[in-house]
């Protein structure tokens, strides 16, 4: 608990900690219609950033989720000028297939920048098992690659069945839930009880007091994963809500950056775990 937290007494005095970086595993960049972020370009980014001591973001970029004109450019880019502290999702948007077959070829020539893909099916209206995803599922699949899709309460499009069966489909991704099925908390927490390669990732958990504990609890912590959706909020508050609630520091060690070091591993080669 927080009165007998080392870790949460060096972050409320330091503003970070030394031996307890900070993995965000969902994060995007760039501006969003009719929303102000004070902080959505990358080098503000990267500002927030080293405030609360993230060492390193995942992220899709608005652009390659909704301006198929554009597509993963941005993100490229962003990676590319700061390749120690971003790594990005390569975003599908299933409604442009011909933008994702020209996003798988040219896949492996951007190693430095992937880390795996990212979906948003109730934004695009299209069910994760559609056949328009399968392309990137089999890709995936064949290459052990992350894979984080928005996954929300009762949703025919993200919800638990839908997840359960592409879980069973393709056992070699590791499946991040993006906000854990948010409001369904038991239908996420027995997918990661049945399902080895399922992982929660906490943007949104953070804002539901007992959530994580009860995942932590239920789950173990070690099948949870930071996540804030930076710029849509502030790590600050993430952090605030991890050290404020009821676990121990070896929890928020796991959450933190222990299960991120793991799943990245094969990816960023010596950057993991410096």
């Amino acid at each position: 608990m927080i009165g007998h937290s080392e870790l949460a007494r060096e972050f409320w005095e330091m503003g970070r900690s030394a031996d307890c970086p900070i993995y965000d595993m969902h994060g995007h960049m760039g501006e969003w219609h009719s929303i102000f972020f004070p902080r959505a370009q990358v080098d503000d980014m990267i500002r927030t950033m080293d405030e609360c001591g993230v060492r390193m973001l995942l992220f899709s970029h608005h652009m390659a989720l909704f301006a198929p004109d554009l597509g993963n450019q941005p993100a490229i880019d962003a990676v590319r000028r700061y390749p120690d502290r971003l790594r990005a999702y390569c975003a599908v948007n299933p409604n442009y297939p011909e933008q994702l077959e020209a996003d798988l070829a040219s896949y492996e020539s951007l190693s430095d920048v992937y880390v795996g893909f990212k979906y948003l099916p109730d934004y695009h209206g299209i069910s994760l098992s559609d056949p328009r995803y399968r392309p990137a599922w089999e890709y995936a699949d064949a290459r052990e690659l992350l894979l984080l899709t928005h996954t929300w309460g009762r949703s025919e499009l993200d919800g638990g069945p839908v997840v359960r069966q592409m879980a069973e489909q393709y056992p070699r991704v590791k499946l991040l839930l993006g906000h854990s099925c948010h409001g369904e908390w038991d239908v996420a927490v027995q997918l990661a009880r049945d399902f080895d390669n399922v992982f929660l990732e906490l943007t949104a958990v953070f804002d539901d007091r007992g959530v994580l504990e009860k995942l932590s609890h239920e789950v173990g912590s070690h099948r949870l994963l930071f996540g804030t959706d930076l710029p849509w909020f502030d790590p600050h508050h993430a952090v605030g809500a991890l050290l404020s609630a009821k676990l121990s520091d070896d929890d928020r060690h796991n959450i933190c950056h222990r299960n991120a070091e793991r799943l990245l591993a094969p990816f960023l080669g010596g950057l993991a775990g410096e």
